[in-house]
């Protein structure tokens, strides 16, 4: 018997340590004995919007990424994708939290990144 589908991530940062750090903040299930979140890392705007309607569970996107950051990025997305799923926007520093409220993010992570913070609101928004 195959063991049931987990969660859907797209993650999203032009930088691969950063994307490193999520998952291994977040791990490979949100608990024991749940099943395995499935990820998709990309680092890149075009890709992002290709593949943000593909029935994704949570979006991951990193204010701080080069050329299109997370932010200006999220709102495109909640403006333009019917029932876009909920949208979790790293920023530079907890300072940046009022402009994460302007890009309609529905939660927020800051640098430098905690892992049981990053645990704790993927989980929550998974929830």
């Amino acid at each position: 018997m195959g063991e049931t589908a987990g969660p859907r991530i797209l993650l999203y940062s032009d930088d691969r340590t950063v994307r490193e750090s999520v998952r291994l903040a977040v791990g490979s299930r949100l608990g024991k004995g749940q099943p395995r979140l499935e990820w998709l890392e990309v680092a890149t705007a075009p890709e992002v919007v290709a593949r943000a309607g593909e029935g994704w569970d949570l979006l991951v996107l990193d204010g701080e990424a080069d050329k299109v950051g997370g932010m200006g990025l999220c709102r495109q997305l909640k403006n333009e994708i019917y029932q876009c799923p909920p949208v979790l926007v790293l920023t530079g520093r907890p300072q940046d939290a009022w402009l994460a409220s302007w890009s309609l993010a529905d939660d927020v992570v800051s640098r430098p990144l905690d892992a049981v913070k990053v645990r704790e609101t993927v989980t929550g928004m998974l929830a």
